[in-house]
């Protein structure tokens, strides 16, 4: 009797064991199942940038800003498979709060196979494909700040530099587990280590750049509206669309309580951007602008990220109403310091991304004076980071190849110089008119 209870024993044991390892391959399955759907979604948001950014500026320009759009995820998957995913995660040492480490060129096949990564609940090839799609999108940031004046060819060179070297060093201070993250800084999914990464590239380039032909004359700002509004709308919708990628992929797995909160506050928070802008819009202007609800929605977005899964219902909402109205006191504030910033994109990404940033030490679960300091360390030391890199590439540049074109090829369009082509067999009648 004892020897057969044993061996009832050792069964059960045996059956219990395999149960687990089962049960532990197909979470490890589902994980990965979402994060590539995460990836997919992702993916679409360039899409949407593309949408936005033609949408918002003039047709003469399309050709150049679909060019644009399309050459930067392009740039952006290669230069990360080189270089970005092994600066942005280095695997510092435990205890090590790095500054700089870098893990080798390309991606060779880990140790222990495809399913040994950073992250233990999903393969190495997911990890590197979804933060991927994440890299290009600070340079997508710096391409709406400066259409319609930039060479191309001086984009894709800062491009180029920008995403394979300074947003992955930037990221491994915190993700990467560097000295940010051992200071208690919290981003969940970038509003601070995507956003505000491309918004201060943004400004550089703005800045160094300076404004359109014909949009600041005599002291008086003149608006130069985007010929498309049609295509602004798809585009923002796109862009809400993959944000439950960009926000619910950063849970790092299909945990369903996590992920559904953070799609909640995700969309909570757009909502209420676009409502914010609108009021306050409405409140400065006497009309309902529809770009500025538009930016509303991503300002929302954008907002959210560095605390989508820290924040409840009500703290998603005040987030998004804030963000929502700040985007429209930016637009006005970069306007009247005339910088100019054809899409609205300093004011989404970089200014949204820093209020986003302190606001989790503001609302929600992390909430406190000591969490709020850590916020600000982060956001000046990314910003500082970014915007001298920046600065510096942009500068460089001007004084080598060039990154501004003529007056003439400004003014008759980007898409003839440039590409050679037109996006529209006529032109726009809202663009008869040539700004001198």
């Amino acid at each position: 009797m004892a020897a057969e209870a044993t061996t009832e024993v050792a069964t059960a044991a045996a059956t219990a064991a395999t149960a687990q390892d089962v049960g532990a391959d197909a979470m490890f399955t589902v994980n990965n199942v979402w994060m590539m759907v995460a990836t997919g979604l992702v993916f679409i948001m360039h899409l949407g940038f593309a949408g936005v950014e033609t949408g918002l500026t003039r047709s003469k320009n399309t050709v150049n800003i679909l060019f644009k759009n399309t050459i930067t995820p392009a740039i952006g998957l290669l230069t990360y498979a080189l270089v970005g995913f092994n600066l942005m995660y280095p695997g510092f040492a435990e205890g090590d709060a790095g500054i700089f480490g870098f893990a080798g060129f390309g991606l060779p096949f880990p140790e222990g196979g495809g399913t040994a990564a950073y992250n233990p609940g999903y393969t190495y090839w997911t990890d590197f494909l979804f933060q991927g799609m994440f890299a290009a999108t600070a340079a997508t940031i710096v391409s709406g700040a400066v259409a319609e004046r930039i060479k191309l060819e001086a984009y894709i060179v800062f491009t180029l530099i920008y995403v394979s070297l300074v947003y992955p060093i930037v990221g491994s201070w915190k993700w990467g587990t560097g000295w940010l993250d051992s200071l208690g800084f919290y981003d969940f999914a970038g509003s601070t280590l995507v956003h505000s990464v491309g918004g201060w590239g943004a400004l550089a380039g703005v800045l160094i750049l300076g404004a359109r032909v014909g949009k600041y004359v005599d002291g008086k700002i003149n608006p130069i509206p985007g010929h498309n509004m049609p295509l602004a709308v798809i585009g923002v919708f796109l862009l809400w669309l993959g944000w439950f990628g960009f926000n619910g992929g950063s849970v790092l797995s299909a945990d369903p309580e996590l992920v559904s909160l953070v799609l909640v506050t995700t969309s909570l928070a757009a909502a209420a951007g676009a409502i914010g802008a609108m009021l306050v819009s409405f409140i400065i202007f006497k009309k309902h602008d529809l770009s500025m609800t538009l930016n509303g929605i991503l300002g929302g977005l954008v907002g959210i990220t560095a605390g989508a899964d820290q924040m409840g219902v009500l703290d998603a909402v005040l987030i998004g109403v804030i963000s929502g109205g700040l985007v429209v006191v930016a637009v006005i504030f970069f306007d009247r310091a005339k910088i100019d910033d054809p899409v609205g994109a300093l004011s989404v990404h970089l200014v949204c991304g820093i209020f986003g940033t302190l606001a989790v030490g503001i609302f929600g679960a992390m909430a406190g004076w000591n969490q709020f300091i850590s916020q600000l360390i982060g956001v000046a030391a990314a910003g500082a980071f970014s915007f001298v890199s920046a600065y510096v590439i942009f500068f460089v540049l001007s004084k080598t190849m060039g990154i501004r074109v003529s007056k003439q090829e400004e003014t008759e369009g980007l898409d003839v110089f440039e590409h050679g082509m037109s996006a529209y067999t006529t032109p726009m009648a809202s663009e008869v008119q040539v700004y001198q």
